[in-house]
């Protein structure tokens, strides 16, 4: 591969990196934290963010600690006890990384998040200004999903997402995922036969076909839930990297430009920040489907939805909330904040935007979702 160290933007190029590192390479099979590797973590980020470099670690690895000390063997399934595995574990996690990260004399701290503090606007932006002043005062944050106390609807889902969500939110310049595969293949390595794939130019359907789950008992996840992680990131205009954690000196020869691990280019033209808070960090509470006219307005055009479009509305919401937009097939085209609630689009749906007032005896906006607040999904 030509080129590889401009192509892979060695560190000289950047100036804020999210690195995510699985409880995989954390923690033993028996959930024992291995403070050999995090030790050696430790000494690359403190090195790291001495060069000049703002990071911001999100570490995995609290319910698998907790589950060695709660004498459990498998990851929990039920939420209670994976949320107890989760507050016994988080304080032996942050103990360890204080204690490490003390040795090399640099300041760190604690942040628990769910999938509510960055879907809330105003969360959202106290959670970006609370970052920013800890890097300013070149303080390594330490995320982590807040599992003691959320429930399904507000989780992220794995911590892949979380760092991808967390990179978008400040703007990083790459995301790095260390897990315990050596990056992407082809096909499953260990039936021998895959090939790693060292760049991926666009992250298509096809490609999230060929990652699979995680077997670990420990572990969530996955390489589909990295893809998808990685997704997002390079909508952002982010650089991701997934390579093998576990190999020696793998974030030095990462951030010189060496041909390691899989790298996934971003996107040439970044989705608008606020179109990617939508897309990324809402939660859908219904959905809109569409007549052909309306996809081809909204996908090709640049236009906005109106209710003449409209065929079909699901779910109960309401007004300023976020909705799927999707074609008759079932397929999910974009998603938006809608101007109208579910109880009046059940009324105006088909209609031209002229009739708005005299069916419903005001009209708030001729559009039902405004392509401003529109994040197209295709």
């Amino acid at each position: 591969m030509n080129n590889q160290s401009a192509i892979r933007n060695p560190k000289s190029a950047m100036r804020r990196i999210v690195v995510k590192v699985g409880t995989s390479i954390l923690t033993s099979d028996s959930g024992e934290l291995t403070t050999q590797y995090i030790s050696k973590l430790v000494e690359s980020l403190s090195n790291l963010r001495r060069s000049g470099l703002e990071i911001i670690l999100v570490s995995s690895g609290a319910v698998g600690a907790g589950m060695k000390r709660l004498g459990l063997t498998y990851r929990p399934k039920s939420i209670p006890l994976k949320q107890a595995a989760a507050a016994v574990g988080q304080s032996r996690l942050m103990q360890v990384y204080e204690h490490l990260f003390g040795r090399t004399k640099q300041k760190v701290a604690q942040i628990l998040l769910t999938h509510h503090d960055l879907a809330d606007r105003r969360s959202y932006i106290n959670t970006y200004n609370t970052l920013l002043t800890l890097l300013e005062y070149r303080i390594i944050p330490i995320i982590n999903e807040n599992d003691p106390v959320a429930v399904e609807e507000i989780k992220f889902g794995d911590n892949d997402t979380l760092a991808a969500l967390v990179a978008n939110l400040i703007e990083a310049d790459a995301l790095l995922l260390l897990t315990n595969t050596d990056g992407f293949y082809s096909s499953d390595p260990k039936t021998g036969q895959g090939e790693l794939i060292h760049q991926v130019d666009e992250i298509t359907d096809e490609l999230l076909d060929l990652a699979g789950g995680t077997r670990a008992a420990t572990s969530t996840g996955g390489m589909i839930t990295k893809l998808q992680a990685a997704r997002i990131a390079v909508k952002a205009g982010i650089r991701v990297i997934i390579a093998n954690g576990k190999k020696e000196n793998i974030i030095e020869e990462i951030m010189n430009g060496i041909e390691v691990g899989t790298v996934f280019l971003p996107l040439d033209n970044p989705v608008a920040a606020r179109k990617r808070w939508i897309e990324f960090h809402l939660h859908p509470k219904g959905e809109i489907v569409v007549d052909a006219g309306a996809v081809e307005a909204l996908l090709h055009r640049g236009k906005s939805l109106l209710p003449s479009g409209i065929l079909e509305v699901k779910g109960s919401f309401g007004t300023g909330e976020a909705v799927v937009v999707a074609d008759k097939s079932g397929k999910e085209l974009a998603k938006g904040l809608t101007n109208y609630s579910s109880y009046e689009l059940e009324k105006i749906k088909g209609k031209q935007t002229s009739r708005i007032d005299e069916i419903l005896g005001y009209k708030y906006y001729d559009e039902v979702i405004h392509r401003d607040n529109l994040a197209l999904l295709t």
